[in-house]
């Protein structure tokens, strides 16, 4: 296993950590000996993610389903714990690997510390903290292949919203639909980054433009073994996609009564649904 990364980016205010599939950009806000001793705090928790993580493997790769096992490390137990709510449809605890990353790697940030606000975005699945009066803006891409700023969502303190993660079939997991990308704002990243993963896959159809293989021919350890998924959507009609949005929709309002996220944004083929209460910040889905 190669050794961790950890610097600060060139404008010196991001803190960067690389260890493997892992790659964060760490972010805080306040007073200069606050943040740097957040960045310390955040650089020793760092080196033992991925190894713990490791260890646990094989049955982080496993369905969830009872009865429950309880992890040895904390990011496991994260994982185990956001998943938990989805097993009664095929979910393996890695599905939310990045979110719960996030989410740990916030936690060592800012234990013990006087921030103002924070985030840590796991290529694309986003920690955030913030404090009474504060907020941060995130940045919607609805085309992972187009990296372009397509809507923007402020976060503020009051709004119960301190995870956000983007899926789809594009990106840089298997999926086993066709969404080009479903954003989902939770309580946290982890709860998000699930969530984001099984609307996602239920945005879906079946149509000749669409091809699949199985996941293991194209990762021998993936976690979805020979379950299809998705390498190329061509030309669709508007009525597959209408079909494949509002089946993607009913799943994301189904976890809105529940209670398991706050809000989503549904994308696929520049027609887009939303699902929730989302935060007043939303602005603009140029896919739409």
């Amino acid at each position: 296993m190669s050794a961790p990364q950890i610097g600060f980016l060139p404008d010196g205010r991001r803190l960067h950590l690389n260890h493997g599939p892992i790659d964060l950009i760490v972010e805080a806000f306040g007073a200069t000996e606050e943040v740097e001793a957040a960045y310390r705090q955040a650089a020793a928790r760092f080196p033992d993610i991925l190894p713990t993580l490791v260890f646990e493997l094989p049955k982080l790769r496993a369905p969830v389903a009872a009865p429950r096992w309880s992890p040895a490390g904390p990011v496991a137990a994260r994982m185990v714990d956001a998943c938990w709510p989805h097993r009664a449809v095929f979910v393996t605890p890695m599905a939310t690997v990045a979110g719960a990353v996030a989410d740990e790697m916030m936690a060592a940030l800012t234990v013990g510390r006087t921030l103002e606000r924070a985030y840590v975005n796991n290529g694309g699945d986003i920690a955030l903290y913030l404090t009474p009066g504060a907020g941060l803006t995130a940045g919607l891409v609805t085309d992972y292949r187009l990296p372009a700023i397509d809507a923007t969502c402020a976060i503020g303190f009051d709004i119960p919203v301190r995870g956000i993660a983007t899926s789809g079939w594009k990106g840089r997991s298997h999926s086993l639909g066709i969404a080009d990308s479903v954003t989902v704002l939770a309580r946290d990243a982890a709860a998000a980054d699930v969530a984001a993963t099984l609307i996602a896959n239920a945005v879906n159809a079946d149509h000749r433009a669409i091809e699949r293989v199985p996941a293991n021919e194209l990762d021998p350890d993936s976690d979805l073994g020979g379950r299809p998924v998705t390498v190329a959507v061509g030309d669709l009609d508007r009525d597959t996609v209408e079909g494949a949005l509002e089946a993607g929709a009913a799943a994301a309002e189904a976890m809105v009564r529940s209670g398991l996220i706050t809000a989503a944004v549904l994308v696929l083929r520049h027609a887009f649904r939303a699902a929730g209460a989302a935060p007043a910040g939303l602005v603009g889905v140029n896919a739409a």
